[in-house]
């Protein structure tokens, strides 16, 4: 048997949601000995590095029709976004957590933010397909290791909200994984592609939304990721290939 066979489906996301915590209580030990000014610019930091991941992934629309495509998924994405208030729903339970756990005023944004930036974006549901299929949790790990630094920073600047991050990265990635199997079949080259994209230009928003530049509401922009297979499919159909 194979070395990446060894392990039980879930270690990835296991491993992901503990480094997150880990990361979040040493960035949480190291906050309440930094000065502001510090926080301020690691703030500023983490959202320079934001960025520079959302261009990278959203150069993966390098075409007319993916460009279109990438359009419409962000469009009628973001439609049914707000029509379920996934903005005011993760903010509400934002609020609720800091309401019992918080003490600091940027709790629920450090939060919402790490819960954003961990969830979306094509290694969260690669790395959990893979590791639901394969039982090689590679790519997670991957994904943990960038994520245990990131809520470090989080929490060093805002408090320990990123550390409840935690939640929705095991329901989200661990719900992937148990459906790995449906999920395998629609991960096309073509799909990952258009997941690179949309992904990145969320993540791109988030990036303005670190440096408080500007206030997308990226979680009602998130179904656009789930748009993506059935527009990639109808594209293809008129003969618009991704």
């Amino acid at each position: 048997m194979r070395g990446e066979n060894l392990t039980l489906a879930g270690t990835g996301t296991i491993v992901n949601v503990l480094t997150i915590l880990i990361g979040s209580f040493a960035g949480l030990l190291v906050g309440n000995r930094l000065p502001e000014r510090i926080n301020q610019i690691t703030m500023q930091a983490m959202g320079a590095v934001t960025l520079y991941l959302g261009f990278t992934m959203a150069l993966s629309a390098n075409s007319g029709p993916r460009v279109i495509t990438v359009l419409i998924c962000l469009v009628v994405g973001s439609w049914i976004g707000e029509w379920l208030d996934l903005e005011g729903r993760l903010d509400r339970l934002g609020r609720w957590l800091e309401a019992r756990f918080g003490r600091s005023g940027g709790f629920t944004r450090a939060f919402v933010t790490a819960s954003l930036l961990f969830c979306v974006g094509p290694m969260a549901i690669l790395g959990s397909i893979q590791d639901g299929l394969s039982r090689n949790p590679s790519i997670l790990y991957t994904k943990a290791t960038l994520d245990g630094i990131a809520s470090a920073a989080f929490t060093a600047a805002l408090g320990p909200g990123a550390a409840f991050s935690a939640l929705p990265v095991l329901v989200y990635q661990g719900t992937i994984t148990l459906l790995a199997g449906a999920a395998r079949q629609v991960m096309t080259t073509p799909v990952v592609d258009g997941l690179n994209a949309v992904g990145g230009l969320l993540i791109i928003c988030l990036a303005f939304n670190i440096w408080q530049m500007a206030r997308f509401r990226v979680a009602n922009m998130l179904p656009g990721l789930l748009i993506i297979v059935p527009a990639v499919f109808l594209m293809g159909r008129f003969g618009f290939a991704f």
